[in-house]
């Protein structure tokens, strides 16, 4: 088992020569987001042998912040200490499938004895029939509103042409 790195204590790194001319042309520049300014000013200040507190100072950083780029650049190499890994982000509350279902079932008629679909009666309906397990009302509202469907807003109602 690999032991995992403290993150607290002093930090002291030169960096490559290829790394400082990649630091230096991205701070020249300017056309970079302010975070990887940030960051490349933060390795910079650690190869000329600042401390995190005071990098942090400087940068606008919090001290575990530096901290975290120093160790970032140590253990991936300057790319992994200027960019941030991609985030995947919470999984989706309904599959295609389900989503699909749902918004099949709010385009029919409502239940007996009601005028329209509300969204309780939406999430309750989806657990009756078995769609899915469980279906919380902001999600259904949400799912309806990237349909731009508003049952609640109309009555199901078929009128004659001649009124």
């Amino acid at each position: 088992m690999k032991k995992k790195q403290s993150y607290n204590v002093k930090l002291k790194f030169k960096l490559k020569a290829k790394d400082r001319k990649r630091i230096k042309e991205i701070l020249s520049r300017g056309r970079e987001s302010v975070r990887v300014i940030k960051r490349a000013r933060v390795l910079e200040l650690f190869h000329q042998g600042h401390t995190s507190p005071t990098i942090s100072e400087y940068v606008g950083v919090t001290a575990d912040t530096a901290r975290r780029i120093g160790w970032n650049y140590l253990s991936g190499g300057l790319e992994r200490a200027l960019d941030e890994k991609s985030r995947p982000g919470k999984e989706r509350a309904f599959k295609e499938a389900e989503a699909q279902q749902i918004i099949a079932m709010v385009c029919s008629d409502p239940p007996e004895g009601r005028a329209r679909w509300t969204v309780r009666l939406i999430s309750r309906e989806v657990v009756k029939r078995g769609i899915v397990k469980f279906a919380a009302r902001e999600t259904i509202r949400i799912l309806l509103k990237t349909h731009d469907l508003k049952p609640w807003r109309e009555k199901n109602v078929v009128r004659s042409r001649t009124q």
